[in-house]
């Protein structure tokens, strides 16, 4: 305590002279400025970096060292003369990457909303070890996305567990990782498995924050099961299931390190999304392409943007319709 206050004593004098230099009502600006300047440092700053290398060519690092290009990093990864022939584009392994994307998005969110929500209910639910379930399922949010793409592929590789089970079966090996449609879907798989802990915490919370009396009042009623979630459950837990689809999305879209370390991109481009297509046109590829990886990054956080104003106007859109009622 004699510490703090000898601390505080010696910053009193710098207190006293911005609020005698910026006046009361601005000396606020003394206390965040620290958090501004570590923001502008470390966030607005890269995107201009970013921005200006997306407007240059070469294959030079240093910026002042790029010639100025304008829009033609742009050009080159949109270039197609039919959209819907990849092999017709110009960077096809760009679009390549946008479908694997979108396909990735579509189904890993799906599936992590269902089962996440299905999840929810059952640990909402009065079941023995309860509390250890929730746990459980919670585990995996805590390890490492490394770590965790590291132990499925030693059960996936070929001469992984999964395989050393099927031989002992009689069975024939499976190559999981190495054809394309089982890679894809391991991908899935793994993520999900990896994040839906996060998802069903949030929805779990939603359950909690339900009245019991509404159900009280349906049982009462005479009301079945499904008519109870349709008309009680689902309305009530739509703020919270609209949060975890965007932020679910949000974070399908950004995949990389599971999917790097599962499956590499491959085979082939069969696992190849577009954060790691940013990464080996930046930094993988012999040839540093940095405008191009600068490029995509941009068009990936202008579709990020668009993703959190969805996310805004659907939140509004729900706390208006709770309120309507």
């Amino acid at each position: 305590m004699r510490f703090l206050s000898f601390f505080f004593d010696l910053l009193e004098p710098i207190f006293r002279l911005g609020q005698r230099w910026l006046g009361l009502s601005r000396l606020g600006w003394l206390f965040v400025a620290p958090n501004l300047f570590v923001i502008g440092v470390f966030t607005f700053l890269p995107i201009l970096i970013n921005i200006l290398y997306a407007t240059t060519g070469g294959v030079n690092l240093f910026p002042f060292e790029r010639p100025f290009t304008g829009v033609e990093n742009f050009q080159i990864l949109f270039e197609c003369r039919d959209y819907l022939d990849l092999s017709t584009c110009r960077k096809d392994v760009f679009w390549r990457a946008i479908g694997n994307t979108l396909k990735f998005s579509v189904m890993q969110v799906g599936l992590m909303v269902l089962v996440s929500l299905i999840t929810a209910l059952v640990l909402n639910r009065k079941i023995i070890g309860r509390g250890f379930w929730r746990g459980v399922f919670f585990y995996p949010v805590l390890l490492s996305p490394v770590v965790v793409a590291l132990i499925w592929k030693w059960l996936l590789q070929s001469q992984g567990v999964f395989n050393a089970g099927l031989v002992a079966a009689d069975m024939t090996p499976i190559e999981w990782l190495t054809d394309a449609g089982w890679a894809f879907f391991w991908t899935v798989f793994v993520s999900i498995w990896a994040h839906m802990g996060f998802y069903t915490l949030i929805l779990l919370a939603g359950l909690q924050a339900i009245p019991r009396d509404l159900y009280e009042a349906a049982e009462m009623d005479r009301a079945s099961p499904w008519r109870a979630f349709s008309r009680i459950t689902l309305p009530l837990l739509m703020p919270n299931l609209i949060v975890v689809l965007v932020l679910a999305a949000i974070r399908a879209v950004q995949v990389f390190d599971e999917v790097f370390v599962l499956t590499g991109g491959g085979p082939g481009s069969a696992t190849t999304f577009i954060v790691q297509f940013i990464y080996q046109t930046g930094f993988a590829e012999q040839i540093h392409l940095y405008g191009l990886a600068a490029a995509a990054s941009l068009a990936l956080a202008a579709f990020l943007v668009v993703l959190t104003l969805a996310q805004l106007r659907l939140t509004r859109a729900s706390e208006a319709g709770q309120k309507g009622r």
